[in-house]
């Protein structure tokens, strides 16, 4: 493997406007890497820091140039000139040399760039595809996954009524990714006429999704339904949803205030009884921070109550963090890993809490942030380690049909060796028992 000839960091803006971090790799050899890296709004209390500069003039505190100094010169000074064997020996240095439990020296933003810049120029210096490189190091066959559309956003994404903040649908009787783009993109555009007959603004929030001042969180289920049916298609069967509350942002007081919709507040245990009726009225197959990270006892009581009928997984609680995954699965808490590169900071470990994950039974799903790039690493990254599920947003918006479109020439390479996951992910819940 080539030694690193050279580092560089930039600041780049994100599809919030926000600065983030660029970083390019060039190895002995010539091959290049560059990737840039993603931020939440909606983020977890134990994800690994991401380094801002805190000054309020310039990009209102945002700015990045910090995180960039640090790949400028501490980080480049330690790689530059050397060989590393593998991703793991990389990843490990960036590590020590942060030196703290989260990251906070560096800037989990400035270690992750490192760590996806050098992952790319390895994968081009070995003449592989991106996605061959992570089945390498995963272990997995390349399989293609079923893609969740962000329809219409609420929470912390959008300036409207909707408490809850993901409104998803997944295309699992499709017959290729292909096709499951064509399926989401169709209900998509339905949607959008049916929330113009209605009288509602069809402007979109952070993830591409339609943000309307909805009457009830309930109504987005319904407007979608009718666009599914508008198309065709047979939800259920074609289509089915995945909710993203992202509880956390709206647990206060040890109650869920629902602010938003002026709907007053529930406990654990009502939050737990709304959305058995949620699922017993349409076809949700996967329940992403159906309650708050901090909210362990609720947590336990969700996944005794709903473990069997739908997919809840840990996004807030989990933070793609190995230990906090294994610990969970030992406390009974939830069935699948939301894996977001950002929230760990490095290659090596995201892939480790997917390997802990992975052996215990519980699902993954490869997901974006609300504040993304065009970079399509996560296509490469869910497909190499055959993940089964990701969501990065609405068909709309550059940042997220890059994601998109990389799926499907990934699959337009692989050919007739390209599996698509269909319902296999969804397995075992209420509606593919």
């Amino acid at each position: 493997m080539p030694s690193i000839k050279s580092v560089l960091a930039r600041e780049i803006l994100d599809s919030r406007g926000n600065p983030t971090i660029e970083v390019d790799i060039t190895l002995a050899d010539g091959s290049f890497g560059r990737a840039s890296v993603p931020s939440g709004a909606s983020t977890g209390e134990k994800e690994a820091m991401e380094l801002r500069d805190g000054d309020p003039k310039y990009f209102h505190g945002k700015g990045v140039s910090k995180a960039i100094g640090n790949v400028n010169q501490t980080i480049r000074k330690e790689v530059v000139g050397k060989h590393f064997e593998n991703q793991k020996t990389i990843d490990e240095l960036l590590i020590h040399l942060d030196g703290t439990q989260n990251k906070s020296r560096l800037g989990a933003n400035a270690i992750l760039g490192v760590s996806m810049a050098f992952a790319r120029a390895i994968a081009e210096s070995a003449g592989i595809p991106l996605y061959q490189y992570f089945s390498q190091l995963s272990g997995q066959k390349p399989i293609m996954p079923v893609p969740m559309f962000n329809v219409l956003n609420g929470g912390v994404h959008a300036d409207n009524s909707i408490d809850l903040q993901e409104f998803m649908i997944a295309p699992v009787g499709a017959s290729s990714f292909r096709d499951a783009v064509r399926m989401g993109a169709d209900v998509y555009h339905s949607l959008k006429g049916v929330l113009k007959k209605s009288g509602y603004v069809t402007s979109v929030g952070d993830e591409g999704g339609f943000a309307p001042n909805l009457k009830s969180n309930e109504e987005a289920l319904e407007r979608i339904m009718e666009a599914i049916h508008l198309t065709g298609l047979i939800p259920g069967k074609d289509i089915v949803f995945a909710l993203d509350p992202a509880s956390s942002e709206f647990y206060h007081d040890n109650v869920y205030q629902f602010k938003k919709s002026n709907s007053g507040t529930k406990t654990s245990d009502e939050m737990i009884e709304f959305y058995k009726i949620l699922i017993d009225k349409y076809p949700i197959v996967s329940l992403e921070d159906g309650l708050a990270e901090t909210d362990l006892a609720g947590w336990k009581c969700l996944t005794l109550k709903l473990n069997k009928i739908v997919q809840l997984v840990g996004d807030d609680i989990f933070v793609t963090n190995p230990k906090i995954i294994s610990d969970s699965i030992k406390n009974n808490i939830g069935n699948a890993s939301l894996i977001k590169l950002n929230q760990i900071g490095t290659v090596t470990e995201t892939l480790e809490a997917m390997r802990i994950s992975r052996e215990a039974g519980y699902g993954l799903v490869i997901s974006h942030r609300s504040g993304e790039t065009p970079d399509d690493f996560i296509a490469d990254f869910a497909v190499g380690t055959a993940a089964g599920q990701i969501k990065t947003g609405a068909p709309a918006r550059g940042e997220r049909i890059a994601k998109y479109n990389q799926l499907m020439r990934i699959e337009k390479e692989l050919g007739t060796k390209a599996i698509y996951s269909g319902i296999s992910p969804f397995k075992g819940t209420k509606y593919f028992s």
